[in-house]
This record gives structure tokens, sequence and C-alpha cells, in this order.
């Protein structure tokens, strides 16, 4: 299983020198054959957005939604560089695409790591050359690029889903500051159905909606949050409802996987909101709680503190009455009317002790829904985020 999967793609990953751990910190995926093919990408919503996030926007616009390979650089995000930032990422785009005989505008950039710092390129430069001559199918040559894309993640993501008529396989890398509208993240897919560059942008928006974007670990949306998807069409046309929901299953899994790495946490907690006057509010709402300190706190704790719930629903900005809300704890009701109710003591904490916590709150107005994952707020978050990480 790994990024290359799906027929017509190739691989890489090296350490250059950019980790001074000497960690795999350079990652490639390409077309086999060096042709552009149809590409998507969502970026950050961040205005503080890093160089390379610029730069491959600029170039996918430019061809169309087509591009021919990605290259990753891990330890640094190239973020508030200014003009050298922006410069250096474009080397990055130019040799890489001298490696492969294609245009530098075929070339998408992704950097993740500390931010406000310059990118080495002296070591960037001189590896380059070697990763593209290392790119191969594969898993090992896609594990390789999973792994050079990570930063302080605990281990690779990795997904495949696999159709009868096409796959659909992606990598990822992201473990903090994560934060719907996603987070400091990168993910990348590849399919080898066939699908044109608009209809696929359709396909990956909708699917990122589905998964990072309903996804939050402190709150924190990040400056270089990238994710790409790049069809070769070798698997020949497919149905695209069917697309849809094979490329939303990879991205909720890869999702979920980072949300189990988060940095300091060994809980996830699901907040699912009902009965809200639309699914937009019954998300919004759900991300507040979601996102709150104290809710974060009690899951940490075990703790069925339904008041920091129902606190967090009535600041969150959309339609609310007390009266008709009620809140369960995995599918045990501790509150009703806006009341606590009597129930299974147990059963709540025997839920809340477990590695998936689910929150369920009904606002009891009309029939919008919204699910955002989250998770608990442990010592090892601090421990990790006190200095520069």
């Amino acid at each position: 299983m790994s990024i290359t999967t799906p027929a017509g793609f190739v691989a890489s990953g090296l350490a250059v020198g950019i980790k001074a751990s000497g960690a795999l910190d350079l990652a490639l995926l390409a077309t086999e054959d060096g042709r552009p093919v149809p590409t998507a990408a969502t970026f950050t919503r961040n205005l503080a957005c890093a160089a390379p996030v610029q730069v491959s926007r600029a170039h996918l616009a430019a061809m169309g939604g087509r591009a021919a390979a990605v290259l990753v650089s891990s330890g640094n995000a190239n973020a508030a560089t200014g003009d050298r930032g922006r410069a250096d990422a474009a080397t990055m785009c130019r040799l890489t695409a001298d490696g492969l005989g294609v245009s530098p505008e075929e070339v998408l950039v992704c950097s993740t790591g500390l931010i406000g710092i310059p990118l080495p390129m002296e070591v960037i430069e001189a590896g380059i050359p070697r990763l593209v001559a290392a790119r191969a199918g594969g898993d090992a040559a896609g594990s390789d690029a999973a792994t050079g894309i990570l930063t302080t993640d605990s281990s690779r993501k990795e997904v495949l889903v696999e159709h009868p008529t096409f796959t659909v396989a992606g990598m990822a890398k992201g473990a903090g500051m994560l934060a719907p509208n996603m987070a400091t993240m990168l993910a990348f897919l590849t399919t080898d159905a066939a699908v044109e560059p608009g209809p696929l942008a359709d396909v990956l928006r909708a699917a990122v909606d589905d998964s990072f974007n309903s996804m939050t670990v402190d709150g924190c949306t990040s400056t270089n949050d990238t994710v790409v998807l790049m069809a070769s069409g070798r698997a020949g046309p497919c149905d695209p409802n069917v697309l849809v929901d094979a490329v939303t299953e990879a991205c909720a899994d890869l999702a979920t996987q980072m949300a189990a790495d988060a940095e300091g946490s060994s809980r996830i907690f699901q907040v699912q909101v009902i009965g809200a006057r639309s699914d937009g509010e019954a998300h919004r709402a759900a991300r507040k709680v979601a996102d709150s300190l104290l809710v974060k706190c009690s899951v940490n704790g075990a703790d069925p503190y339904w008041g920091r719930v129902a606190s967090e629903l009535g600041s969150a900005g959309v339609d609310f009455d007390m009266d008709r809300l009620t809140i369960s704890y995995g599918g045990t009701t501790v509150c009703r009317g806006g009341i606590e109710i009597p129930y299974d003591h147990d059963a709540v904490t025997a839920h809340m002790g477990g590695s998936l916590v689910s929150i369920e709150c009904g606002l009891g107005l009309a029939d919008g829904t919204g699910v955002v994952m989250g998770v608990e707020l442990g010592y090892g978050y601090i421990d990790e985020n006190r200095t520069t990480s």
C-alpha cells in the first residue's frame, strides 16, 4: 500500500540535510511518464500563507488544473520568508522540472516545519537531482515519500481505497496545529480514474469538507495547509459519485490518523450536533464544542461535565434554546430540556474511558446536522509546544 499503487505514479524520499536529525526530509510524487495530469488542490485559508502555497496556487491556475509532480520538503515551512521564500519555492520547482523534463509551472511545491526561517537552499538544491533520479514505483518508494513529509508525526500516514474499477491512495502528515479549514497538514492523493480538472476539483472539495475540514486539534489554522489530488486516467472513466465516495473515504481515514497522532493526545472525541437551523449552523456549533479547551480538559479527565458543552453551544453564534437542549455521551443522555436527568453513570464512565468519545447534542430546532472530530488536551501537547517546534 502506497501513494504509487494507482497506476501511473512514481515517488521517492531522501534525507538531504534540512533536518539536523538526518531523517528523511525531501519527497517527490510524479507521473510515471512525466506528462501533466488533471490535478486538484485545496489550500489554507490563512492570509499569512507560505511561499509554497502562493507558488503552487499560481502554477495550478496557469496550467488549467494539471501538474506532473509535487515536491515536498519537511523541517522548514518556508513561511514568513518574503520575496526570498517565493524565489526559493520557484527554484525548487525549476530544479525538479529540469530533472523531469517538464516546465516549472507543471510542478507544485509544498513545505512544512518551522515558520520564519529561510530554507537551507544549498542542501535542497544538491538533493533535488538525487531525489528525481531515485523516483520509482512500488511500496518502498512510496513509503520513503510518506516518511519524507513528516515533522512531529510519530509514524507514516497512508491509505488505500480499492474499487473494482479504480484505486485511490493517499499519504499525509499532521499531528498538531490542526483546525477546520485544514491544518499544519499536507495530504497527497492519487487515483488512476479518468476525470477532467474541473470535476476533479469538485470531487476534492467535497471530500475535504467532510474530512479535513471537520477535524480540529487545537483550533489553529496553519500557513502551509495543502491537499493535492492527481488523476492519471489509466483506469478509464468512472461514476463521479463513486469517485467522490472513495476520495472522501481516503481523506477521512487520513484525518482520523492525524487526530489519533495529535501531539500529546491519547483520546479522540466526536461532537455531533443535530436539530440545528441548518447544516452550517450545526457544523459551527460542533466546532465550537470541539475547540473548547474546557471540553478538551473534561475529555482528558473522562469527566462528563455537560455544562461546559451547553455553554459552548450557547455561545456558538447559532440559534439556540436551552429548554430544548439534549446532551448524550456514547448514547447515554445526561441532559434533557436543558437540565440534568438521572443516567447510568457507570455506562458514561466506561464510554469516556475509551479511546473514542462520542458527544451528541440535540438543539431541537430543525433538521440541520454537523459532525466535528477533536482530541483531548493532554499534558504532552504543552510539552511539545511550549518551545519552538
